[in-house]
């Protein structure tokens, strides 16, 4: 089949502007001529294979979907947010979200071929009491991954992409924005967290999204943020979803009286739940087991940095590698995804080329990442 030389040009044009990017920018990044560029996005120059392979790179998506007509790109999620939330997202910011969805495509894609199909969570609400789905929603996921009462969730990214969610973490310009959730055309449900965040605001953030993938997968795209100027119920609802997956009731109920703890006891308490001071208070507070002095002095709270748990980042990890897996993670590269790609090239499902992409890096780089895995490369 020809390609649609007019199509293939309006999907070049709606990347471009959807990361706010000028045809020298393009162009200095991938090397192909500005007039060249614009010829072919008029649909008046058919590019070359290799060009059309570095246009996919730089855009960061499947080339079969620059020369097929019938490939499917999110851009009716990516229009929406970008209509809704234009001026949240920075220039910086927005080829981060492109990363990210490059990112769950991928996974998407390798998990299939693989065979590693996810598991699967479906609730369905009944009545229009918001917080009630929340909490029933939040019990029966806790129930779903075998947590007692008293059990604190580990490593939630792990549970979350158990149940089919794609959850990256990447690191956002924007501090006020924790999350987003897109309903992925292809991939399906999509997740992001800043990892600009606090290492326990991350997690909460994350089971806020999950929330939006359960409840309003619907809506196409939510955008998070850590100070909302107007919470309506489907945020209401994903916060309070959060807090009962990380802090559930049952478990708040046996605690000591909240309005007799010192602010050690706070903070120790805060970081066995592995969440923040904050987050806590306002649990106690919709327990009513604390009153408003006590919320009030738990909020202020902080929880030192060094004394918190990353399960992406464990303490087996010596200063070099720790440093190093922080970087890929502020690029969205965690510990699951990039095991994950070293599977599919070792049991021959992309090339070694392929795999640097997957990865976002160099040939170069992907040897040091290789070694830093215990991976060993090889072409088939």
């Amino acid at each position: 089949m020809a390609i649609d030389l007019r199509l293939l040009g309006s999907k070049l044009v709606k990347y471009r502007e959807q990361l706010q990017e000028s045809l020298i920018d393009v162009a200095g990044s991938t090397g192909i001529d500005a007039a060249r560029l614009s010829q072919i996005e008029g649909g008046q120059t058919e590019p070359t294979g290799d060009e059309i392979l570095i246009l996919a790179d730089h855009y960061r998506c499947d080339f079969k979907f620059f020369i097929s007509n019938e490939q499917v790109a999110p851009f009716e999620q990516t229009e929406t947010l970008y209509r809704s939330h234009g001026s949240d997202f920075s220039k910086d910011d927005r080829r981060a979200v492109q990363d990210f969805l490059y990112l769950c495509e991928t996974e998407d894609f390798l998990m299939r071929e693989l065979g590693r199909a996810p598991g699967s969570f479906m609730f369905s609400p009944s009545g229009d009491y918001f917080k009630g789905h929340a909490e029933a929603a939040a019990a029966r996921l806790r129930s779903v991954m075998g947590h007692a009462d008293n059990a604190v969730p580990r490593d939630v990214y792990a549970e979350f992409r158990s149940v089919g969610v794609h959850v990256f973490r990447r690191k956002l310009g924007n501090s006020n924005i924790s999350g987003l959730f897109i309903a992925h055309p292809t991939a399906g449900k999509c997740a992001l967290v800043n990892y600009s965040e606090d290492i326990y605001r991350q997690r909460f953030s994350a089971a806020h999204e999950m929330a939006h993938a359960i409840f309003d997968a619907d809506q196409v795209v939510t955008v998070s943020f850590e100070r909302p100027i107007n919470a309506d119920r489907v945020e209401v609802r994903a916060n309070r979803f959060a807090s009962c997956y990380l802090m559930p009731p049952a478990f708040l109920s046996k605690l000591p009286a909240p309005n007799e703890w010192s602010d050690s006891d706070a903070i120790d308490w805060a970081n066995k739940l592995r969440v923040s001071c904050s987050a806590l208070a306002i649990a106690l507070r919709e327990a009513k087991l604390a009153n408003q002095a006590t919320y009030a002095r738990i909020s202020r709270l902080r929880i030192r940095r060094d004394a918190k748990i990353d399960p992406e980042l464990p303490e087996s990890l010596n200063p070099v590698q720790r440093s190093r897996k922080e970087q890929l993670l502020e690029r969205g590269l965690s510990d699951h995804y990039v095991a994950l790609c070293f599977e599919a090239h070792s049991s021959g499902v992309i090339s070694q080329g392929r795999l640097a992409e997957a990865l976002l890096c160099s040939q170069a780089e992907l040897l040091e990442l290789a070694n830093l895995y215990g991976r060993t490369l090889y072409d088939h």
